[in-house]
């Protein structure tokens, strides 16, 4: 499907069957760009770029208020027996445009600290697509936001930091122009840590 696709033109499915692996897709943030930067004589326990929930087709509401939210899919596919897959047609809808959010309050995983969150949204674009990419963390700004123009399999990465254990967070990505895409899921971790000697 082309990006100049009428609006409202059904979304690209991709092949039943298809399995798909994140690790394989382009970061929009690279590793040093997120990561957290300690000295080795402040590590005393440290998490190491650990997953703290992965939110999918199959796995909508995680602990607490962990939960998806899905702007004017075109079909949610879950008994695929590739990768569970939700997809989207660029069209105009009271929020803005197709998109996935994902809410997440560190507290309801064990968190008693203010701690830094990555939130990565693993997506196919199925050619150029134009995302708002926001997120909140309570009183910090979120790094990665902002308009992002898309191509084939990429990770849209959004750091949340300095998040109190009782915030209610987000991050989201919502379609402002292009061509259709799917979304697999989005995986909440902690940064991964880069030790200066």
């Amino acid at each position: 499907m082309s990006s100049d696709s009428p609006a409202g033109e059904r979304a690209e499915e991709p092949e039943s069957g298809i399995q798909i692996d994140p690790a394989t897709f382009e970061r929009t943030l690279s590793l040093t760009d997120i990561a957290h930067r300690i000295p080795v004589q402040d590590v005393i326990i440290f998490p190491w770029y650990r997953l703290i929930e992965t939110i999918s087709p199959t796995h909508t509401v995680g602990k607490g208020r962990t939960n998806l939210t899905l702007i004017a899919p075109d079909i949610m596919q879950t008994d695929t027996t590739g990768t569970p897959y939700a997809s989207f047609t660029n069209r105009p809808t009271p929020s803005g445009g197709p998109g996935v959010s994902v809410h997440f309050t560190p507290g309801d995983y064990g968190a008693t600290a203010p701690a830094d969150y990555i939130v990565t949204f693993v997506i196919t674009a199925n050619g150029s697509v134009n995302l708002n990419v926001g997120g909140y963390a309570g009183g910090t700004a979120p790094t990665g936001t902002g308009a992002r123009t898309v191509n084939g399999n990429v990770a849209v990465v959004v750091g949340l930091r300095s998040v109190p254990p009782n915030q209610v967070t987000y991050a989201s990505i919502q379609q402002t122009g292009g061509s259709s895409w799917q979304w697999y899921r989005t995986e909440i971790e902690y940064p991964p840590l880069i030790l200066q000697l």
